[in-house]
Formats: C-alpha cells, structure tokens, sequence
C-alpha cells in the first residue's frame, strides 16, 4: 500500500462560462495547468500531484506533465453549484476508500501560474508551526474596502457612511484571498468541510506573486505580468 503524508490537489474542471476551456488553455505557449503541476512536482513538498477533474483532455494534459489522475471527478462536483470543499472531500473519501489517508493536503487552482515552490513551502511551515487548520496566501487591498461605493438609478452613495470621511490611514486594512492554494490538516479539514475556521492563517503576498484570471483581458496581463516577473 503506498503511503501519502502529503498530497496536491490540483482542482480542474472543464465547465469556464467566461473563458472558454480555462484550465487548458494555451498559457505563453503551454496549458496553464503546467504550470501548477511543475511547480508542485517540483517543490518537494508532496508524496503524489493529482489532478481532480470531470473532462478526459484535461486528465491527459495532467497526466502527460507529470499528475496523477486516479479517478475522474463525479457529476455531483463537477456542477457549477459545488465548491472547492464538495471537491476535496470527494478526493479524500476516494483516497480513503483505498486505504490512503494523507496528514497534510495542499489544493491549488489550475490557473495559479504565480505560485512557486518557495511560497508553497512558507505556507506549508506556517500551518504546522503554529497548528493552523488551514493557510492560504491573502494579498492586501490597495484601496480601503470601508470607502466602497454604490450606483442606484446612476446616483453614488457610500456603503458605510460613517467611514465615508476619515482619513485612509486611519482606517484598518482589509486583506483577500488570492485564489491560489489552500494547505490544510486533513483530519480537520474533514471534520469541518471548509476551508475557513476560526484557526486559519495567512501568508501575506504582494502584487507580483498573484493575478487574477476571470476574462480574456485578465489573461492578457497576467501573461505579460509573467512575462516581467519571470523576467522573460
């Protein structure tokens, strides 16, 4: 029986309404899950990469860069209804049912092309240093989120106006999630099906370490972005 301390996830389904076939998609030449894939295999950290996912052209894709795909996702988590925890718990129940029970796990989006193995691995000492149940990279907002505004019939109003006019910096800073990994203790994780308990952590990134990719012009400057981190 093959033993798993640590275990990727690396969660790829086929269905993108905004980008169509997201997680395969031609990224500066490559799909874009390569580059999750190579970083995980890579960053020696985890007994096995595995790829979750409903659609066989992406499980060839992973398969031919080095991923595991044991088992094909079911329809129930492959619907646009199911989170990223309906996912894992999946993966981990299926896992179980062959007598592999992993300590540590670490999911990581298709389209996380900014990741490496040294974040991986700052995110991964954290949780075990101080006995988090989860961590994952957050980044900073650049503009304080208690000055959000509303448009109602073209008019502006501020959503909390009793923040409306005091100084930025003495407002306090707000932080989200960069959409990019999640480590957690398995046994936990299971206990709870989420990944946000009252003992998550965080590791703070800058800009240069994420993008998001939601529309095509989001794709057009996180491969010029890569382009300049990569120093390409």
């Amino acid at each position: 029986m093959r033993q798993i301390k640590t275990l990727a996830i690396i969660t790829a389904r086929s269905g993108s309404k905004r980008i169509p076939r997201k997680n395969i998609k031609p990224f500066l030449g490559r799909p874009i899950i390569y580059y999750p894939i190579d970083v995980a295999l890579n960053s020696e950290l985890f007994d096995e990469v595995m790829v979750s996912t409903d659609d066989y052209e992406i499980a060839d894709i992973a398969r031919k860069y080095g991923a595991s795909v044991p088992f094909m996702r079911s329809e129930k988590t492959a619907n646009d209804f199911a989170g990223t925890a309906d996912v894992l718990v999946e993966v981990l129940e299926e896992y179980g049912k062959k007598g592999i029970n992993p300590e540590y796990c670490c999911c990581i989006y298709p389209t996380a092309v900014f990741i490496s193995g040294g974040l991986l691995k700052k995110g991964f000492d954290l949780l075990k240093e101080k006995n988090f149940d989860v961590v994952f990279p957050v980044a900073k907002y650049n503009f304080s989120i208690y000055r959000a505004l509303k448009l109602e019939n073209g008019k502006v109003f501020p959503i909390w106006k009793e923040y409306y006019d005091m100084r930025s910096q003495d407002l306090e800073p707000a932080y989200h999630d960069t959409g990019q990994f999640y480590w957690f203790h398995v046994d936990k994780f299971m206990k709870n099906k989420t990944l946000m308990t009252e003992n998550t952590g965080a590791i703070l990134v800058s800009e240069s370490d994420f993008q998001d990719i939601d529309t095509e012009e989001d794709w057009r400057i996180a491969e010029l972005k890569y382009k300049i981190v990569k120093g390409l």
